[in-house]
């Protein structure tokens, strides 16, 4: 150990602060009562203005805000609440993607064009027997009944 090593203890620099671990890059889904222009602007400028937040896309005729970047989606809902919006996390699924979505509770009059609403009793459980014998006879299937 030389004179320099010895001297570099005493000379080091060290950060008193603290690394804070990145979020991971996500896509948050708000629905916001929107009316106008103004309405619009206002939301996307304050959700703008946050840190981490890489794009804001504002799609007023369904009252939907989609957020990228590097965000708390917790935080998203209360600054767009802090403008004064009704908003609530996005409830809504593609229609396409749900076995049933006629069944209670899913289907809303109030959901856009081609979604209803994310309820467990729409998604199909997987061992469930009516879509296997389904399959069976299904002209996607390779392996179905030649019989037919």
């Amino acid at each position: 150990m030389g004179v320099l090593d010895y001297l570099s203890i005493f000379c080091t620099v060290t950060s008193t602060r603290r690394r804070t671990k990145r979020r991971p890059l996500q896509t948050v889904e708000i629905k916001v009562k929107m009316d106008c222009d103004g309405c619009e602007r206002r939301v996307k400028n304050a959700v703008r203005r946050m840190k981490g937040v890489k794009t804001v896309e504002v799609i007023r005729k369904q009252h939907r805000v989609i957020v990228s970047g590097y965000v708390d989606p917790a935080r998203v809902l209360n600054r767009i609440k802090s403008t004064g919006k009704r908003a609530e996390m996005w409830p809504y699924i593609p229609y396409n993607l749900v076995s049933y979505p006629y069944v209670a509770q899913a289907y809303d009059k109030k959901a856009p064009s081609g979604f209803v609403k994310n309820v467990p009793q729409a998604l199909i459980t997987p061992n469930a027997t009516e879509e296997r014998i389904t399959h069976l006879f299904s002209d996607d299937n390779p392996n179905a009944c030649s019989i037919m």
